[in-house]
């Protein structure tokens, strides 16, 4: 089964506490697990930005709302114990608990509501129902933003002359790591020409190896017979990589024929390509920087 919703993880993990004994993180996502039977890929589940999984971001985000709360206590890192509200809490006989129930608590409400200067769209009111944790919640809508932005990018492209297509692969390959410096790299791609490539590029700033560039500017699916020309050439040259972007996209029969063939053949989409871009940061620029921080333990343990 998939992930129960954030709230759903409230009342079972007030539960372990019952018996007034601490209880590790660790402890409670292996109960909560058994609890929903999940699965070991249930579990395994990651949040957009692929730096932890879902179900272990919700466990420590119910913790959390519950120490805000004041029904549990983090006696230390990782360890949470009830309280004596958390006791009358249980014993209130709630079927389920959830942030309706804990606003009954003034430090809860204090700390879930935003202030006039920091409302946002990302917090919801407690009437919406919260199904996602605050941290799932921001990922989400960072990746809504990278992808409207890798539209719009692909849409700028498109819109532009073909030699500007031709001087973004170069800088996009600079930016990458490759072809030296800015002015090399201009002097070797776009003067071949011939037998379906494009340019040659350095794979390094030493140029030792180089590496075949095919460009094509276009709207549609590019197919296994463009890349089956592209290979050809590199054959011809002897060539042991190559890439081949476009602004469109690659049929699966391409995708496949690339992964069982010697020379080595990057395929980059439109999308790949905008996204690329984004993360080189070229023809970009930052809007607004968010930083998440954590409590840093060592600063807070006494010798």
């Amino acid at each position: 089964m998939p992930v129960p919703d954030f709230q759903s993880f409230f009342k079972p993990l007030l539960e372990i506490a019952t018996d007034g004994k601490e209880h590790s993180l660790k402890e409670a996502r292996e109960k909560i697990a058994e609890y929903f039977n999940l699965t070991d890929e249930d579990r395994a589940e990651l949040l957009p930005s692929g730096n932890q999984t879902k179900f272990d971001n919700r466990v420590a985000w119910a913790k959390s709302y519950f120490v805000q709360a004041k029904v549990l206590e983090s006696p230390r890192r990782a360890y949470f114990k009830i309280t004596d509200r958390g006791k009358k809490l249980l014993a209130q006989g709630h079927e389920r608990i959830d942030v309706k129930v804990l606003n009954q608590y003034p430090e809860f409400v204090e700390f879930h509501t935003p202030s006039k200067q920091n409302k946002s769209i990302l917090t919801p009111s407690p009437e919406e129902g919260i199904s996602e944790t605050p941290e799932e919640v921001l990922q989400k809508a960072y990746q809504s933003i990278r992808s409207d932005l890798a539209g719009e990018i692909l849409e700028r492209i498109k819109r532009n002359s073909p030699a500007f297509f031709e001087n973004l692969v170069i800088d996009l390959m600079v930016a990458m790591g490759y072809g030296g410096s800015r002015v090399d790299a201009g002097q070797s791609v776009g003067q071949s020409g011939d037998e379906g490539i494009d340019g040659i590029i350095k794979e390094d700033r030493l140029g030792l190896d180089v590496i075949y560039l095919q460009a094509k500017r276009w709207e549609g699916t590019v197919g296994r017979p463009e890349i089956q020309k592209f290979v050809g050439a590199l054959h011809g040259k002897r060539a042991k990589k190559g890439v081949f972007i476009t602004t469109g996209k690659f049929s699966e029969e391409a995708h496949e024929y690339v992964k069982s063939i010697d020379p080595k053949v990057i395929l980059i989409d439109g999308r790949a390509l905008a996204n690329y871009m984004i993360d080189f940061n070229l023809g970009t620029s930052t809007s607004v920087t968010y930083k998440i921080k954590r409590i840093d333990s060592d600063y807070f343990a006494e010798e």
